[in-house]
């Protein structure tokens, strides 16, 4: 009797957490990744910027653990709506969520819900061509003010700042739909400000994200030197005496004319998003470091913006039927142990820490508590019904490897007739469901 095990979520986390399965089980093994969406790879596929192709080459190495003899995907399977936590307990012998964390954090002051204020994994889902969001949802041509303001210091910050700042040619290569990138080469964005609460010596991104963007050829990248420090850098960890480095030397740096202007700004906070009916303009306190905390000091000034984005953080949703704790916004876990035959991996477990290789030890410190658990359960007798006919009985057909193998294909076939790169992303799950063959599901009304 092979040990069966389902798998929520298909993105490195999930992936991870199959391949780890498939090396640890000292038995057969029978795994199935589920997703809501129709295709899988979660945030290696909709949330890494096109431009970034190193990055998204570690879809081959998930690709490879997806076609294991052991694996299968269904996409299009939804926890909630399609599956219930109680009907998969029943199907499998363990359970395993991996959801990852889909939405942005807060800012909590004024004027964050006026239009034009955005969620930076909005923004990200819409020019990575996630299926949630159109390719309608952001209009750069219509802004009212062509400065835009990034709340954030982090890799997810600078990957946004980097598609703002890019010409739509120098993105004609990537996989971003064709839709988003006739969008994108109507923007009339000439300034961009990224803004951290903290000094160059507290920002998150990597000293190689940050290289990247002092090469923009399309926007002059300036720092304030007032605002790059100028104390001595020993002591510091070697990445962040990079990144101060590369900071100090921008501060050098004059203007050149290139279209596009961005200013990394530092020791800044919002406090209100200003509009009547829209982002107008936000509102920047100076801050200071008091015993470790950021501290106001009461010196205000303010940027005329058209749209905000914040990027301060990811954090994750809570899933029907799963415990949630709400002040850590993960589940609550032992070594991955939810409860009796349910587990988590990856920042559902953890929170949104570490990068995406992080996913694979801590994916094989589930494994290793969930293996743990049936070895102590001598008498198992298996699992009571199977998830295909609970699914068949609710009308849901899964999307399959297959479909997924059509789909890529038909984008392949895209960029193929645009003249694009390798592949050119469909929009929307109807292109999706129809390269495969296959009718979307009807959305409920209502």
């Amino acid at each position: 009797m092979s040990l069966r095990v389902a798998i929520v979520g298909s993105g490195p986390a999930g992936i991870y957490t199959a391949e780890a399965l498939t090396k640890q089980a000292g038995e057969p093994v029978e795994i199935d990744v589920l997703d809501r969406l129709p295709t899988p790879y979660g945030l290696v596929r909709y949330g890494v910027a096109p431009d970034h192709t190193s990055i998204k080459s570690i879809a081959g190495y998930l690709r490879r653990v997806l076609e294991l003899d052991a694996v299968r995907f269904l996409g299009g399977v939804e926890l909630g709506s399609d599956v219930t936590v109680e009907e998969l307990t029943a199907s499998y012998d363990a359970v395993v969520y991996c959801t990852g964390a889909m939405v942005d954090r807060h800012l909590g002051i004024p004027g964050e819900d006026l239009p034009g204020s955005v969620a930076a994994t909005d923004f990200v889902n819409w020019y990575c061509g996630h299926p949630d969001v159109p390719p309608d949802a952001f209009s750069l041509d219509s802004l009212g003010n062509p400065e835009v303001a990034v709340i954030g210091v982090g890799n997810v910050a600078v990957d946004v700042v980097r598609v703002l700042a890019k010409a739509a040619d120098e993105l004609r290569p990537t996989d971003v739909p064709q839709e988003v990138l006739d969008r994108l080469a109507k923007s009339q964005v000439t300034g961009i400000h990224m803004i951290g609460r903290r000094g160059p010596e507290h920002a998150k991104f990597t000293l190689k994200e940050l290289r990247e963007l002092g090469e923009l050829a399309n926007c002059d990248v300036l720092v304030r030197p007032e605002e790059a420090g100028a104390g001595g850098l020993d002591g510091l960890p070697r990445q962040i005496r990079g990144n101060v480095e590369v900071l100090r030397s921008w501060s050098a740096r004059a203007a050149e004319g290139r279209p596009r202007r961005l200013e990394v700004r530092f020791w800044l906070r919002p406090v209100e998003i200003l509009g009547a009916s829209r982002v107008e303009a936000l509102r920047l306190e100076r801050t200071r470091l008091v015993d470790g905390r950021v501290t106001g000091t009461g010196e205000y000034e303010t940027i005329p913006v058209g749209m905000v984005l914040r990027s301060v953080g990811y954090q994750s949703v809570p899933l029907p039927g799963v415990p949630f704790d709400t002040a850590t916004m993960t589940v609550p876990n032992v070594a991955g142990r939810v409860g009796e035959g349910q587990y988590v991996a990856g920042w559902l477990k953890r929170g949104p820490t570490g990068v995406i290789g992080t996913n694979k030890s801590d994916a094989a410190e589930t494994v290793r508590t969930l293996l743990a658990d049936l070895a102590a359960r001598p008498d198992r007798s298996g699992p009571a019904v199977r998830l295909d006919d609970v699914l068949a009985a609710r009308g849901v057909s899964p999307i399959t490897y297959d479909d997924w193998l059509a789909i890529e294909g038909a984008e392949a076939a895209l960029a193929a007739a645009l003249g694009r790169g390798e592949h050119v992303k469909l929009v929307g799950r109807p292109a999706m469901f129809a390269a495969c063959g296959r009718t979307p599901p009807a959305v409920p009304i209502g």
